[in-house]
């Protein structure tokens, strides 16, 4: 048998071989999408391909060469061979693609969603809307599974509004939280005047926030005296002193609509004046709802 004839009867029985190989690779690498077993047989490995593409290359140029230059020639076919066996069996499995929004879990059909293919979440708290029980609560309010805003004493008033959230179970509160009127304790002012003093707008800072995150409750603001003085005097004073606590919550964006500021002077102790700790009890500025 001629030198030619042999080597391309050898060269097709390895392409017919080789495509073999490399068919059954490209079906394992799409079955193994769909299972857990990514791993290719022997024969499809990507060396074993080469190995097999070299001897083909080398085979059809050893055949199709002169007999001059059979050495380079099979040399030539073989490099070839080797290289696209090798690239025909190559695993072509794709790469798992990570879940867009996983911690979404399985978002049901038709559910509206974002560019990239999030759930939409209106109101940015982390429930998406197809599930948020409580649509719109304001930005960096702390919700609960269901997207409402926390309410750790259940009082019916959410933690973001309440001036009083620890208030005990089955207490009947008002619109504030509260079960009644709210002492506002360390609202202190300088001695013998309106001024607020430093600590004092600290806590202010935190009614304020309540109440702007609130702005359908309307709120009185009560100054109130112990007795020493004239009556007169402890009635201008605390009258001043709960309207700058209503100027002061003005500033920090309550409406001053909501607000009246009521003084008392020194009608209403809930201490004696007879002991220093009993005046500084009855030196206080209340909140309370205002119906």
């Amino acid at each position: 048998m001629k030198k030619s004839t042999t080597g391309l009867l050898i060269g097709s029985a390895l392409v017919v071989g080789l495509s073999g190989c490399a068919t059954s690779a490209q079906q394992s690498s799409g079955q193994a999408s769909a299972s857990s077993n990514t791993g290719n047989n022997w024969y499809q490995h990507p060396a074993i391909c080469g190995l097999a593409g070299g001897l083909i290359g080398g085979s059809i140029g050893y055949a199709t060469s002169g007999s001059s230059d059979e050495e380079s020639g099979a040399a030539t076919g073989a490099v070839a061979g080797a290289a696209i066996g090798g690239l025909l069996c190559a695993d072509r499995t794709p790469e798992p693609v990570a879940a867009q929004c996983p911690s979404y879990g399985e978002v049901p059909a038709g559910v509206a969603v974002d560019a990239e293919g999030c759930p939409l979440d209106s109101d940015g708290d982390g429930v998406p809307d197809y599930r948020d029980q409580c649509p719109g609560t304001p930005a960096g309010v702390e919700v609960d599974a269901n997207g409402c805003p926390l309410d750790s004493d259940n009082d019916g008033v959410p933690d973001y509004r309440d001036q009083c959230p620890n208030t005990p179970a089955g207490v009947e509160v008002n619109a504030l939280g509260c079960p009644e009127s709210l002492v506002l304790r360390d609202v202190n002012f300088e001695f013998d005047s309106a001024q607020l003093t430093g600590p004092a707008q600290q806590v202010l800072n935190g009614v304020a926030e309540r109440l702007v995150s609130n702005p359908d409750v309307r709120v009185s603001i009560e100054g109130h005296t112990d007795s020493q003085g004239s009556a007169e005097y402890n009635q201008r004073l605390s009258q001043e002193r709960a309207q700058s606590v209503a100027n002061y919550l003005a500033s920090r964006g309550v409406s001053s609509s909501n607000m009246r500021a009521v003084g008392f002077g020194e009608e209403r102790p809930i201490a004696s004046n007879d002991t220093d700790e009993g005046r500084a009890q009855n030196r206080r500025v209340e909140l309370d709802e205002w119906n």
